[in-house]
């Protein structure tokens, strides 16, 4: 069993759960992502999808740009670490009749049984940058994708002033430090590490593009319901909430939050959300 594995061996022999997997399956994603479909589907048509291609989504989630990319004809596969948006994911794909898409597990570090050259189009917007070896990940996407295919990353800023920026900035203001040898996800939005990943992987620097683009959150709901959601259901604030308590900060915590999502919301209508995050398009030509 290889590192790659969601079960490994620790040092004492016992089984021991991937982080990056219990990270994703610690609360309910869907419930942050229920938020994003109709960016999602809006940047995948951005991105020329249609009928015919072969497309991987890779940290697919539920499903929130490859469900869009089946709509649009493409024979789109999915992967996820976590177990239980895989199965979200089958679960709204049924729901849509749709019969050209699949969904599976699988480790953005390490494609396991993913043959070289297979897909026209792999991307992974907000998903493989949260992945641990990062020049690993770079290196599997381009092995993946055909001569003349595409790999295509939506990653956030580190700094930026919009939303997503900012949420992870206030709360690992309140986590504990990480552990010897992290790699930060934020690095995925700048612009000399994507290049210095995907070139290691083979790319010329001239293949690889940038464009800063916009994905909006929507809801019929207020900033303060998505604060909730966050806080009981996505992973990382999750976390930072549960060391906040233990420092007596989470009133703090969710303080900073609120006045966050409140300041960010444009929506002119009351109880509804409509936040625009920035983020890297990263474009790499195989």
């Amino acid at each position: 069993m290889n590192e790659s594995a969601a079960v490994k061996q620790n040092s004492t022999g016992q089984p021991s759960v991937n982080p990056n997997k219990a990270l994703w399956e610690k609360g309910d994603f869907t419930r942050i992502a229920e938020t994003m479909r109709e960016s999602g589907a809006a940047l995948v048509a951005a991105l020329g999808v249609k009928a015919g291609l072969d497309v991987l989504d890779l940290g697919c989630g539920d499903g929130t740009t490859a469900i869009p990319a089946a709509k649009l004809g493409a024979n789109v596969l999915g992967v996820d670490i976590s177990s239980k948006l895989v199965a979200a994911a089958k679960r709204r794909a049924e729901e849509e009749g749709l019969t050209n898409i699949k969904f599976q597990e699988g480790d953005a570090c390490d494609l396991q049984g993913l043959q070289n050259k297979s897909f026209d189009l792999a991307m992974s917007i907000f998903g493989a940058m949260f992945a641990p070896k990062p020049f690993e990940v770079a290196k599997e996407m381009v092995r993946v994708t055909r001569p003349g295919g595409r790999v295509v990353m939506g990653n956030w800023i580190p700094g930026d002033p919009t939303l997503v920026a900012q949420l992870l900035r206030i709360s690992s203001a309140y986590t504990p430090p990480p552990p010897e040898g992290f790699i930060s996800p934020m690095l995925w939005g700048v612009e000399s590490h994507v290049i210095e990943r995907f070139t290691k992987a083979g790319v010329p620097e001239e293949n690889i593009s940038f464009l800063k683009d916009t994905y909006t959150f929507k809801a019929p709901f207020p900033p303060l319901e998505f604060v909730r959601r966050f806080r009981h259901y996505y992973g990382p604030t999750m976390n930072a909430f549960e060391a906040a308590e233990k420092n007596g900060k989470a009133e703090g915590l969710q303080r900073e939050l609120e006045e966050l999502f409140n300041s960010k919301n444009e929506s002119k209508q009351e109880n509804t959300l409509l936040i625009p995050a920035t983020f890297l398009r990263v474009t790499v030509q195989c």
